[in-house]
This record gives C-alpha cells, sequence and structure tokens, in this order.
C-alpha cells in the first residue's frame, strides 16, 4: 500500500509563508491528481488546490493568488507554497493523490495524515 507522507505545516503570523510536502511512500504508476484540502474541526473537508496529470490547476477562491501547487513527479511529491497566510487559513491540511499504483490497478484514492497550519500572532 502507498502513504503519504505530510510535512512543512507549523505556526506562523499572519502575512507569513509555509511550504506544505506530501511525498508518496512508494512510486505510483501513474497519477490522475494531486490535491490539497483543509478541514476546521467541525466542518466539511474542503479543496484548497488540485493539479491534474496534465499540469492543470485549480484553486479555491479564497486562495487564489497566494497559494500555489505544484509537483515533482519523479519523486511523487506534492507540494503547496502558501503566501500571505491569515488567521482564515488556519486547518488542518490534507494532501490527496488519486492514481494507479500498478500498470493493472484500478484508480484509487490516497490521503496525507494531516498537518496543523495555525496562523496566529
Amino acid at each position: 500500500q502507498v502513504q503519504l507522507v505530510e510535512s512543512g505545516g507549523g505556526l506562523v503570523q499572519p502575512g507569513g509563508s509555509l511550504r506544505l510536502s506530501c511525498a508518496a511512500s512508494a512510486r505510483i504508476f501513474s497519477i490522475d491528481t494531486m490535491s490539497w484540502y483543509r478541514q476546521i474541526p467541525g466542518k466539511q473537508r474542503d479543496m484548497v488546490a488540485t493539479m491534474t496529470s496534465g499540469g492543470f490547476t485549480n484553486y479555491a477562491d479564497s486562495v487564489k493568488g497566494r497559494f500555489t501547487i505544484s509537483r515533482d513527479i519523479a519523486k511523487n511529491t506534492v507540494y503547496l507554497q502558501m503566501n500571505s497566510l491569515q488567521p482564515e487559513d488556519t486547518a488542518v491540511y490534507f494532501c490527496y493523490i488519486r492514481g494507479r499504483l500498478y500498470i493493472w490497478s484500478s484508480p484509487a484514492d490516497y490521503w496525507g495524515q494531516g498537518t496543523q497550519v495555525t496562523v496566529s500572532s
């Protein structure tokens, strides 16, 4: 099985930046989508940024112009650069990959364990 290992969360002051990383524990044969979601306690998990296999990106309106999703295909790693962070960005951030583990596999969904991002002065 594949595990997604996230890193880069923490406490930052308003206006600051953080870079989240998410690395797959094993090589995935093909990746359809790589995304970041975030969740506040008691609320649903919302998409923050997503990138398709062709490199098309989409962002939540609340983060457009501030967050950037990128990837290193060779490393099966997805990143989220977060700039101009605000207190409302405080949440647990989860990475998500949909892909085929092997050439014969059906597409599967993989989630990271979540990393806390807190924006506070």
